[in-house]
């Protein structure tokens, strides 16, 4: 699917979403494996949004839902996170979150609030926080798919290798993670044959060809091995000193403004 096409299809299920469920949404982007630059040209189209209902919404002594999950069509896939909602994440860090912001794919935004949300973002980030979500995540993966196996889904050492990456950007005290895969590989993985496997991986990924299940590659299993427990080692980085009440001011002016 042409990228126009795309583009047309993912405003037309923002604007449907909007209207059959009375919200705005003020942010809208691609998150996932295209996002990350390694996607296979028949992978899922992963949109994820922020939205705001209308004032009266909010003044209720009910809870509510706040998140609103479309139907997978084809291979469009629409999820959104209300904007209460991201805003109690975005005090925890919450990395995905904190990637939506710098997808390389975005499909809608308020420029405003776009900016507004930004500063906050950068405000309360913590390293703390985004590491010890990554160091997770890498283990997981690597626990759950690849250690200890005879054979293994290749296309899962990318699963690992970013998170992990991720990590090595924090240490090293680079900002905020990038959504980019291509952008943690040059900023921070030194070694040139781990460099090289994984840049075959992505390679054949982005073909269209299926990563078969195959033996472990000696190169990326290495480096995970030594580097998992590096990582595990090493002194918790700074927390992040936001104060609440900005998230508070932030949330009236949008949410209770109309």
């Amino acid at each position: 699917m042409h990228g126009n096409e795309v583009f047309q299809r993912v405003r037309h299920a923002l604007a449907q979403v909007e209207a059959e469920r009375n919200v705005r949404v003020l942010f809208a982007c691609e998150s996932g494996s295209r996002a990350w630059g390694f996607a296979s040209r028949d992978s899922d189209y992963d949109v994820r949004f922020l939205y705001v209902h209308r004032r009266d919404w909010y003044l209720s002594v009910e809870d509510r839902r706040d998140v609103i999950e479309q139907p997978i069509a084809d291979d469009l896939d629409v999820s959104g996170w209300e904007l209460r909602k991201a805003l109690r994440l975005l005090r925890k860090s919450n990395p995905p979150l904190l990637e939506w912001l710098k997808s390389p794919v975005v499909y809608r935004h308020d420029p405003v609030f776009a900016a507004e949300f930004g500063a906050l973002a950068t405000e309360f980030y913590s390293p703390r926080r985004c590491f010890a979500h990554y160091l997770h995540m890498a283990f997981g993966n690597w626990r759950d798919y690849l250690r200890g196996r005879e054979e293994v889904s290749l296309k899962k050492y990318l699963y690992v290798f970013r998170p992990l990456l991720a990590c090595r950007w924090i240490e090293r005290q680079l900002g905020q993670v990038p959504m980019l895969f291509a952008q943690l590989v040059e900023g921070v993985l030194d070694e040139a044959d781990v460099r090289a496997a994984l840049a075959e991986l992505v390679a054949r990924k982005q073909a269209g060809e299926e990563l078969a299940v195959a033996p472990p590659v000696e190169a990326l299993s290495r480096f995970i091995e030594a580097e998992l427990p590096r990582l595990e080692a090493l002194n918790e980085p700074d927390d992040a000193a936001g104060e609440v009440e900005e998230l508070n001011g932030f949330f009236r002016r949008y949410a209770l403004a109309a």
